[in-house]
């Protein structure tokens, strides 16, 4: 296939994992919730809800939104004041979510995950059932870690690497990662102006992963060897995965519509590939 049929394959994808970074979420002069962008977040969620396909949304953003309320001036350094801050804001977050969706007449439910729960056979089990009911149900859950509770810190890696979980265990067909780079490109577009962004990856190769050099933002703590990781567990899983900007949250539509935006990572199924195993790695 060729880089425009896989973009055009991408228009039958029916069950959807979105994930939105900190960056995504807030203004970054102030680190305060940008209520613009997230009200068109969810609008452009229940539409594609409403073109009949399943969606789950993993966001970041519930230390960022507690430690703003609680006034601190800087992100929290320790485990245990990142955890106050998540107990903060993850019912902050949520109830925001809530009230957003219900103007559109959809369901939210928020669903809170460790590793611990994931390595954990019964307990995935369980938790693959919950998924398979909220959306027989037609809610979109929100998933988040459950940093309140988690034992080591940022497990995940700014929900990258959570996203990709959550779509291998319900069987995902495409994974959306919304962050505030256009994509991969050949060199770091922050230092390098003549860096490339690359359109399709088909196989995950060295030459891939040295390209992935590890760029943080002010709000976020992943960086491109965290979406590396990520590709790895769902297109192993045989999900197709794209990174793109989250400037503009429009570019869900133009994604699933099968324009040319970011970089698409493209499904290679491994018929023994255990997502357990590369958790415990």
């Amino acid at each position: 296939m060729n880089n425009m049929d896989y973009r055009e394959a991408l228009k039958e994808k029916q069950k959807i994992v979105v994930k939105v970074g900190s960056s995504t979420l807030v203004h970054e002069e102030t680190g305060n919730i940008n209520y613009d962008k997230l009200e068109r977040l969810v609008r452009i969620l229940c539409d594609i809800k409403n073109q009949g396909k399943d969606v789950i949304l993993v966001s970041s953003g519930a230390i960022g939104v507690g430690f703003k309320s609680l006034g601190l001036t800087r992100k929290p350094k320790t485990l245990s004041l990142k955890q106050a801050c998540a107990a903060v804001g993850q019912g902050q977050l949520m109830m925001i979510y809530q009230k957003l969706f219900s103007e559109y007449h959809q369901m939210a439910a928020q669903v809170l995950l460790t590793k611990r729960v994931l390595t954990n056979d019964k307990r995935r089990m369980n938790v693959v059932n919950t998924f398979n009911e909220l959306l027989q149900l037609d809610v979109i859950p929100v998933v988040n870690e459950n940093d309140t509770v988690s034992t080591a810190e940022i497990e995940f890696g700014d929900n990258d690497t959570l996203s990709a979980v959550v779509a291998s265990l319900v069987g995902a067909d495409l994974l959306i990662l919304l962050s505030d780079i256009d994509g991969l490109f050949t060199d770091d577009p922050h230092r390098n102006q003549n860096a490339r962004l690359i359109d399709v990856v088909e196989d995950l190769t060295e030459e891939i992963l040295t390209m992935a050099k590890d760029t943080k933002t002010e709000l976020g703590t992943g960086g491109m060897i965290t979406k590396f990781h990520a590709a790895q567990i769902a297109n192993s899983s045989g999900c197709d995965m794209v990174i793109a900007n989250g400037e503009d949250v429009s570019v869900l539509q133009r994604i699933i519509d099968g324009d040319n935006v970011g970089t698409l990572f493209v499904r290679n199924p491994i018929r023994d590939f255990d997502m357990k195993e590369f958790l415990t790695d």
